[in-house]
């Protein structure tokens, strides 16, 4: 029986061993690539006009809500001046008149936020597709298990050992 017991751990023990020098082998062979996102996007061609044409569409925009809220601050003023003066029922008028602007004025900042953005994520599009595209040809050209993005500090360590930087080899795919 304890021979039973010694020859059942001895074999544990070397599959164990071998499991771990497995994974170890593995782990070495594990290779990695690791770029900034925002830094390959902002290199790409294109991307400057798509910024240019997403912050003109904004100017558009910020000029529309200055004269729109212009033209209710005048509409507002004149409320207040003649509100004193004003019958009942013409009270009830002009503070209708001023709440439904204040509320048309609302929706368009509102409608115009939602615009903004979608321009924004159409103008952009080609690009991070472009830039995908790169990203996944970088991968499989170079061997990488997986790519990692270093923005926003996601990855505070990289042990360059097991991984390299791939930005200059994504700018490159990305300009073919």
């Amino acid at each position: 029986m304890r021979l039973l017991a010694l020859c059942l751990t001895m074999l544990a023990c070397g599959y164990m061993y071998a499991q771990d020098s497995t994974m170890h082998k593995q782990s070495q062979q594990l290779k990695y690539g690791y770029f900034s996102y925002k830094q390959a996007l902002e290199t790409m061609s294109g991307y400057g006009l798509a910024q240019q044409s997403v912050a003109n569409l904004k100017a558009k925009y910020d000029a529309e809500m200055r004269r729109v809220e212009e033209e209710f601050n005048v509409k507002y003023e004149e409320f207040l001046d003649g509100q004193r003066d004003f019958a009942p029922s013409i009270l009830k008028k002009r503070q209708a008149e001023i709440k439904e602007l204040m509320e048309k004025n609302l929706a368009f900042k509102d409608e115009a936020k939602r615009q903004l953005q979608q321009a924004e994520t159409e103008a952009f599009a080609q690009l991070k597709t472009k830039l995908a595209n790169a990203i996944l040809k970088v991968g499989k050209e170079r061997g990488y298990a997986f790519i990692l993005n270093t923005d926003s500090n996601s990855v505070p360590f990289i042990n360059p050992a097991y991984g390299e930087d791939a930005l200059q080899y994504i700018r490159e795919a990305a300009r073919q």
